[in-house]
């Protein structure tokens, strides 16, 4: 199985070689994925509503222009820019991290919550759940109010993320979506937080195994 994952804003090379590590550590046997920066016309961050609307139209192009190669095409993002609301029906398929990972934790009937970087990308996180209508299973959204190069910064993030779970838990989340798809999520002790934090990449990627398999 073929993937294609588009970068939502434009990478330097090392960041894209950084990504493409993480995605070949976490893809499950069976599943290739090729990593393409999305280009120069895009944001070099998520900031503020302009960038994620100048992402959203770049990573749709991008999608869009995948060819026939690939089995399935999904945005490098949990804010699933380009991806549709209902399911895709053309070839290859357009997937996205936020709506499978987030789709199945609501199926099994759980209450998560989620942590996002800034405001620009909690506003959006918060729409698109909405949009999937998963609004209702969404216990908060918490901004960690990290600068960018935190999310390379494995150390930084999590200790924001351990963090933030407390809150979240408080509202009722049992899980807690951590909502950047190029951060690794380092494991905590059992009991040391009190709600399980999902990596919505590592998810993502065995539902789409599993969903492809199926399809065969």
């Amino acid at each position: 199985m073929r993937a294609l994952a588009v970068t939502p804003i434009h990478l330097p090379d090392h960041e894209v070689v950084r990504r493409q590590a993480r995605y070949d550590r976490l893809a499950p046997p069976g599943l290739s994925i090729e990593l393409r920066d999305v280009g120069a016309a895009a944001p070099v961050s998520l900031d503020d509503e302009q960038h994620v609307r100048d992402s959203e139209r770049e990573v749709s192009a991008a999608l869009a222009a995948a060819n026939a190669g690939y089995d399935v095409v999904f945005p490098d993002c949990v804010l699933d820019p380009g991806v549709p609301e209902r399911v895709s029906s053309g070839s290859p398929r357009v997937h996205g991290l936020l709506k499978l990972a987030a789709g199945h934790l609501a199926a099994s009937g759980e209450c998560f919550g989620a942590v996002v970087r800034n405001e620009a990308i909690a506003t959006e996180l918060g729409k698109r759940l909405k949009a999937y209508g998963l609004g209702d299973y969404v216990a908060g959204i918490a901004v960690l109010d990290l600068p960018f190069e935190a999310i390379a910064d494995t150390a930084a993030w999590n200790t924001a993320l351990a963090r933030a779970v407390d809150g979240l838990a408080r509202s009722g989340a049992v899980a807690v979506l951590n909502g950047c798809s190029a951060v690794d999520v380092e494991p905590a002790e059992p009991g040391a937080l009190p709600a399980r934090v999902v990596d919505p990449t590592a998810l993502a990627l065995r539902l789409l195994k599993i969903e492809h398999g199926s399809r065969r």
